[in-house]
């Protein structure tokens, strides 16, 4: 039985959760997996990157911002999961031996008008390292269950599937191959490839960084509101930005082919607007995509240009499961 509820989330509370310290073999393990970019699994080239050092992918400190928050409160409350991330902001480099905490403030509550077993929970986290640096802000709602609400329906993980929204289409566009900020087109559409979530990954990916009873135990989840096992929101987001990976090395093996030089590519400052729209369930496969929705060049970093970009993926059945709105480094000509 959950010690917390809906109702025991108070405007202006504020509380810190855990810590946990990162090695440099979780760092390149992680990065091994889904953001296997130089200056996260290559110490030599890190040191020569804009990093100075290798440092921890964006998508692992959201990961365990969750472990974090999961062992903090979560799995202690009536928690329904998250419809999504308003937005996450990177601050500093998550380096080798930092020490992370958690911080969670409650900003608002609100009763669901149309589901009244549970209420909304908006709260903003922080992530902060052993010399209390803020590394990394999130805001989001989270979905908790009432104390004296009704139980929450389960829902099947096989129902009859709505007509499919059909994905975007790839267009020609001198990004595809590989080429600097200035070649970058605005409305491009890149298709970065396909991910398939077995069971065993999922649960593998949750024991270690949310550990829900839905994402890590069959049946658990089957008595859950999901109907059955499902993927960790940051799983999915870290399958697209792995993806995104496997497409940017393509593009530079096409380049190199041909003799030229490829684009280098820096960090992200954050993402907005993530919805989970669906559940990702054991066997669902997602196709993800990415378009360009602007670009600017950078005022701080002339060297560089920002480009911002819509991404999506859709499961199998052609319905759109997960989006969000990211801002990334490229590197300008010259």
């Amino acid at each position: 039985m959950p010690h917390l509820f809906f109702e025991d989330f108070e405007p202006g509370a504020t509380d810190l959760a855990g810590s946990v310290m990162v090695t440099k073999e979780a760092i390149v393990a992680f990065a091994r997996d889904y953001d296997p970019q130089p200056f996260h699994v290559d110490e030599a080239a890190a040191r020569t990157s804009f990093a100075g050092g290798l440092i921890a992918s964006g998508w692992h400190s959201c990961a365990l911002l969750m472990r974090l928050v999961a062992e903090g409160f979560i799995l202690d409350s009536s928690s329904m999961g998250a419809p999504g991330i308003e937005e996450v902001k990177w601050l500093k480099p998550v380096r080798p031996g930092d020490t992370l905490r958690a911080r969670r403030t409650v900003l608002e509550t609100k009763a669901s008008r149309s589901r009244p077993e549970m209420g909304l929970v908006r709260v903003r986290f922080e992530l902060l390292n052993q010399a209390d640096e803020v590394v990394m802000t999130q805001a989001n709602w989270l979905m908790m269950g009432r104390r004296d609400g009704p139980p929450a329906a389960p829902r099947s993980a096989a129902v009859e599937r709505p007509a499919p929204s059909p994905p975007p289409r790839p267009g020609a566009s001198p990004a595809d191959d590989g080429m600097a900020f200035e070649d970058v087109a605005v409305g491009s559409v890149a298709e970065l490839g396909s991910h398939t979530f077995t069971a065993d990954a999922i649960i593998r990916f949750a024991q270690e960084f949310d550990p829900q009873p839905f994402h890590v135990d069959p049946e658990a989840a089957k008595r859950s509101h999901f109907g059955g096992l499902c993927a960790s929101g940051w799983h999915t987001a870290a399958a697209w930005m792995r993806r995104l990976v496997d497409h940017r090395e393509r593009l530079r093996e096409r380049v190199l082919a041909r003799g030229g030089r490829p684009v280098a590519y820096g960090p992200s400052p954050g993402f907005r607007d993530l919805r989970w729209l669906k559940p990702v369930y054991a066997g669902d496969t997602l196709t993800f995509y990415t378009r360009v929705v602007d670009k600017r060049s950078s005022a701080s970093r002339p060297e560089w240009g920002l480009v911002f970009s819509h991404n999506t993926g859709y499961n199998q059945h052609g319905e759109l499961v997960f989006e969000f709105s990211s801002t990334g480094f490229v590197e300008r000509r010259g």
